[in-house]
C-alpha cells in the first residue's frame, strides 16, 4: 500500500537504530521488539489497524526484524516460507519442530494452522526498487500449506514471480506461508525494511505460547 510513514519518521527510526548497540548480522538484526522505538512503532494504530484487516479484532505484535541490504552488505535469499516461530518454552506436539535457539530465544518450525494466525507487515525505510533486491513472491502460494523444499522449487519453476516494489514509508502485508525470495542488489542505494509480525493471540494452542522477540 502507499506511504504510511513520512520520510522524517523513517529518518528518526534509522537514526535511533544507528545509536543503539544492536547485534547485527550480514543481513540486518533480529529480536528488536526490546528497542523502545521499534516497539512503539509496532503498537502504533496505523500498523495495528492494517494488521487487523487480516487478523480480525486483535493484532498483537511479537517479533521485529531489520533487513539491511546494500552494496557493502549484499545478500540473496532463496525461495522459502517463514515457518519458524519464537516460543516461550519447549514442548512436544505433532507438527512442531525441529527446534533451535537463536540469541537465547527458542524456535520451532510450526504447522500451517498456527501460521495462519499471523500476518507480517514490512515497513520500508527506503524505496524498494527492482534494482535493489526487493521481496519477490509467488502469488497465492500461502494457500498451499507448509511445503517441503522440492515442492517449493517446483512451484518456483512453474509460477511467475512478482516483485514487491514500494516507496519509502510504504507497508506491505504478507502471510508467513507465502513463498518468497530476494535477489542481491545491483545498485548503491540501500534497501532497509522493518519486518513486524502480528498474531491474533500470543497463545497459539493450549500450552503453546509465542515469545516476544
Amino acid at each position: 500500500m502507499g506511504s504510511v510513514l513520512p520520510a522524517s519518521e523513517c529518518d528518526r527510526l534509522l537514526a535511533s537504530l544507528a545509536r543503539r548497540s544492536i547485534k547485527r548480522s550480514r543481513a540486518g538484526a533480529r529480536h528488536l521488539m526490546n528497542v523502545p522505538e521499534i516497539s512503539t512503532l509496532a503498537h502504533d494504530a496505523r500498523l495495528t489497524g492494517i494488521a487487523r484487516r487480516w487478523l480480525g479484532e486483535t493484532a498483537v505484535p511479537y517479533r521485529a526484524t531489520l533487513f539491511d541490504k546494500s552494496a557493502t552488505s549484499n545478500w540473496l535469499v532463496v525461495w522459502h516460507q517463514d515457518t519458524a516461530l519464537p516460543l516461550a518454552s519447549r514442548f512436544e506436539a505433532p507438527g512442531w519442530g525441529p527446534w533451535s535457539e537463536k540469541e537465547g530465544v527458542l524456535y520451532a518450525h510450526a504447522p500451517a494452522n498456527p501460521l495462519g494466525r499471523i500476518i507480517a507487515l514490512r515497513v520500508h525505510l527506503d524505496d524498494s526498487l527492482a534494482e535493489n533486491g526487493p521481496l519477490r513472491v509467488l502469488s497465492g502460494s500461502h494457500e498451499r500449506g507448509v511445503l517441503n523444499d522440492d515442492q517449493i522449487q517446483n512451484l518456483a519453476r512453474s509460477t511467475g514471480a512478482v516483485d514487491c516494489l514500494a516507496e519509502r514509508g510504504g507497508v506491505l502485508a504478507m502471510r508467513p506461508l507465502l513463498v518468497h525470495s530476494s535477489s542481491k542488489t545491483s545498485v548503491a542505494s540501500p534497501r532497509r525494511v522493518l519486518h513486524l509480525e502480528y498474531t491474533i493471540s500470543m497463545t497459539l494452542q493450549p500450552g503453546i505460547e509465542l515469545a516476544v522477540a
